[in-house]
């Protein structure tokens, strides 16, 4: 396979433009929740999503390629820890030049606080297809009651 290299292919100075661009994106307000891939989002900590419910809470993780054996979900004093570790793919043995690397691999954690409300004893936790889904139920006493009003 030929590798077609454009005049702008490699400029050493174009990553630190990119550099500064990022960093000035950052201080912007503007640009505050505007969606941009940026300087931070290159990290190993996978995203999450926390949604509350009547019930509970939902907190989903995107965890491709990560083996439900190599994960570990507690729960200590209403702080949720997921630790884990992607295993890289192996090399072929041969030697080999990467061009770019994006995917990711190694270990993670991300820890999060729960609400006062949180009850740790009713979580339920499973990975299907790549995503982690924990579902924490609510303290009975958190959980909303309907009430019945009569008429006279």
């Amino acid at each position: 396979m030929d590798l077609v290299r454009s005049e702008n292919a490699y400029r050493p100075l174009s990553e630190f433009d990119r550099l500064r661009e990022e960093i000035n994106q950052l201080f912007d307000l503007g640009t505050a929740g505007s969606g941009a891939r940026g300087l931070f989002d290159r990290s190993v900590s996978p995203p999450v999503d926390i949604v509350e419910n009547d019930d509970g809470f939902v907190i989903t993780c995107d965890l491709p390629g990560v083996d439900q054996k190599n994960l570990d979900v507690s729960i200590t004093d209403n702080i949720l820890t997921i630790h884990g570790e992607k295993k890289g793919e192996k090399s072929s043995g041969k030697e080999e030049t990467a061009y770019r690397r994006e995917i990711w691999s190694g270990s993670f954690q991300r820890t999060l606080s729960l609400p006062a409300t949180a009850d740790p004893d009713a979580v339920g936790a499973e990975m299907k297809n790549g995503v982690l889904t924990i579902r924490i139920g609510k303290r009975e006493e958190a959980r909303p009651r309907r009430i019945t009003v009569g008429v006279k």
